[in-house]
């Protein structure tokens, strides 16, 4: 579908890249002096949902950018224009609920690179979206870089065609230690009371395997979660039968809390790792957050990530179906 909406006109940013004949991100603007108010933006929002969404799944990111908006509230006001279903988050990010259907995005410590990842990856209800506010822009980094994932696929698929195919048919195993308590000194460090939501762990274990997860409680307290098999590549419905490289597999290999194999236990080679990880940033888009600015990401085809930054950096997010 091509762009065609006298409600918003085409912007530019700094960062943006052609990507298999369309612009990531897409930026939509006010259309005219006087049209960056709340109200406007609502309206052009209600009126246009269906296209809306189509310019998200074509374009993969589309950034709201010159637009009044302020705080909490009224991303939330632009989250509910949408009409889209709220799925809860579930994993290990330390987070504050900050409105309604509104967080705080990972608090973990500003000097830490968050890896590249597609949100929720591993369980088994993930988003469709994820939407991001930057009510205060970092005064030095802090970008959230995204990815093509079926960019990462196709290279791969290049570099490593036997390895890639073996995994895709084998799956992935990952491990992840889930603390007693949350500590918020670390991007991972959500504890397993609040990832599940429950402080008995009865329940705790309940909610863990239906999302999918085998447990295994530690001596001091935490938990083990298990995921196995899980998918190295996704194809989506709409997305151009699109590989995607829906996995965490270099995020979480190898880690102080985590690990990722092949699902029957074989090790997944360093160099193969590394190459990945390169491939990856060598794929990614970078743009730098303004105040007010939103982000809608397609969580189905894109990864992303946090840079490092100076403070203050304060980014919320909302996750949709």
């Amino acid at each position: 579908m091509e762009f065609s909406c006298k409600d918003f006109k085409v912007g530019k940013c700094e960062g943006e890249k052609p990507v298999d004949g369309e612009t990531m991100p897409l930026v939509l603007q006010p259309p005219a002096d006087g049209k960056n108010d709340m109200d406007s933006l609502l309206e052009s929002l209600g009126k246009n949902k269906e296209w809306f969404e189509e310019m998200i799944i074509k374009n993969s990111a589309v950034l709201l950018r010159g637009f009044d908006v302020k705080n909490a509230v009224e991303f939330n006001d632009i989250v509910e224009a949408c009409g889209w279903d709220d799925i809860r988050y579930v994993g290990p990010a330390p987070r504050t609920h900050i409105h309604k259907r509104i967080w705080t995005a990972n608090e973990g410590p500003l000097s830490e690179f968050i890896y590249y990842h597609h949100e929720m990856v591993l369980i088994k209800e993930f988003p469709k979206k994820v939407i991001l506010f930057c009510e205060v822009p970092p005064p030095e980094g802090g970008e959230t870089p995204f990815v093509p994932s079926f960019r990462v696929t196709e290279r791969m698929v290049e570099e490593f065609p036997e390895f890639v195919e073996e995994l895709d048919k084998k799956g992935l195993r990952y491990t992840f230690t889930a603390l007693s308590n949350d500590n918020t000194g670390s991007m991972r460090g959500r504890g397993w009371q609040d990832a599940f939501g429950t402080s008995d762990p009865a329940e705790a274990e309940k909610r863990a395997k239906a999302l999918g997860m085998d447990v295994e409680w530690l001596a001091n307290g935490g938990i083990k979660t298990i995921l196995c098999p899980r998918t190295l590549t996704r194809v989506f419905e709409g997305r151009k039968g699109r590989r995607m490289w829906f996995n965490t597999m270099v995020g979480m290999h190898g880690k102080e809390l985590s690990s990722a194999t092949m699902a029957d236990g074989t090790e997944i080679p360093e160099k193969i790792v590394k190459r990945c990880e390169e491939i990856i940033e060598e794929e990614s888009i970078q743009f730098k957050w303004e105040k007010g600015d939103v982000l809608f990401l397609d969580n189905y085809a894109l990864l992303h990530g946090r840079r490092p930054s100076l403070p203050p950096r304060k980014v919320l997010v909302a996750t949709c179906k």
